[in-house]
């Protein structure tokens, strides 16, 4: 049996405002933002769909005024999941990083070494839901690709060592990322690298998940 969730990131879809796709959706068990998407856009999908959202920030983020002069430095509603780990009611352990590359000193761009310290940053949350759990991680949730997967030879999207390491010592099931979206004929968009599956969460994509059991067991190689 499996789940379905709602993975979104880097450009608005309006399909998603449509009440038909709206009833096709009703049954989705939660909502993963990669980044670059408007702060007002995920409170909308939060209102519409009425089911919690995970998100991190896109190296493009930046906060909104209301109507009523209210600051928005985050979605409310919304769920951060930048070097936290949380549990989700389904019981799919989450952990997220954001941010891109740094191409020009803005906002959300970090080095290499940085992308390192968040991941290091993360590894105690980790370790406590392996000992609560038997398992670290189900979904990891980042706005850049990791190194040599899904990632382009300029700088700004280049992928992130830290995060290749990840998947291969905490072998999360899923990890969805945005960011990268240059695409041609025969770009990939989901690939299988050991235990994880990775996907470009461009736009929208509706995806199934297994449902997780009360425990996985320890990982194994």
């Amino acid at each position: 049996m499996t789940h379905k969730i709602l993975v979104i990131s880097d450009t608005i879809s309006d399909q998603l405002y449509d009440p038909a796709k709206q009833k096709s959706l009703h049954n989705i068990r939660f909502i993963i933002s990669s980044g670059d998407l408007p702060y007002d856009y995920l409170e909308t999908l939060v209102s519409i769909y009425n089911v919690p959202l995970y998100f991190v920030r896109g190296n493009h983020a930046k906060f909104y005024e209301s109507e009523t002069g209210i600051i928005h430095e985050h979605p409310w509603g919304c769920n951060d999941l930048h070097v936290r780990s949380l549990k989700d009611p389904s019981g799919f352990l989450l952990a997220g990083v954001q941010g891109s590359h740094v191409y020009n000193y803005g906002q959300y761009q970090y080095s290499q070494a940085a992308m390192w310290q968040f991941v290091f940053r993360l590894m105690p949350s980790l370790m406590a839901n392996f000992a609560l759990s038997g398992r670290y991680l189900d979904i990891f949730v980042t706005h850049a690709p990791p190194w040599g997967i899904h990632d382009k030879q300029d700088i700004a999207h280049q992928g992130i060592k830290a995060f290749l390491w990840v998947l291969k010592v905490f072998k999360p099931l899923y990890h969805f990322h945005g960011h990268v979206y240059d695409f041609g004929k025969n770009t990939q968009m989901i690939t299988k690298f050991g235990n994880t599956e990775i996907v470009n969460t461009y736009g929208y994509r509706i995806h199934e998940i297994p449902i997780i059991k009360k425990m996985r067991g320890p990982l194994k190689d």
